[in-house]
């Protein structure tokens, strides 16, 4: 058994949710959400990121507009859609009903002693 495919298959379950939070904060470039999430120990590459946001964005999940700038070429910044608030929302519920039962799986030893 290969613990990387492991590992980052258990990765990309949840990097969609991560991203889709990002977004809901707030407009967001794609250069800050990778920071973000490196920031927050979640390897992200740009090979990884723009395919999922194109996909996002032909499900009608996001939306962008451009904008300039003043150190180089034009900027996407990405935003939910109110298609993308319901999903985000859905995602919410069901990242918690994993988490919180993923938890419950996995601590269940320690609690019982």
């Amino acid at each position: 058994m290969n613990i990387e495919n492991t590992q980052s298959q258990m990765r990309k379950g949840v990097l969609e949710y991560c991203i889709l939070s990002i977004i809901k904060r707030g407009e967001a470039y794609p250069g800050d959400m990778i920071d973000e999430m490196r920031s927050a120990g979640l390897q992200l590459l740009e090979g990884t990121l723009y395919p999922l946001l194109n996909r996002l964005k032909n499900a009608e999940i996001l939306t962008y507009r451009w904008v300039e700038s003043t150190s180089g070429p034009p900027r996407k910044y990405f935003r939910l859609t109110e298609k993308g608030e319901v999903f985000h929302a859905l995602l919410a519920t069901t990242w918690n009903e994993l988490a919180s039962g993923v938890e419950t799986v996995t601590y269940k030893h320690t609690r019982e002693q």
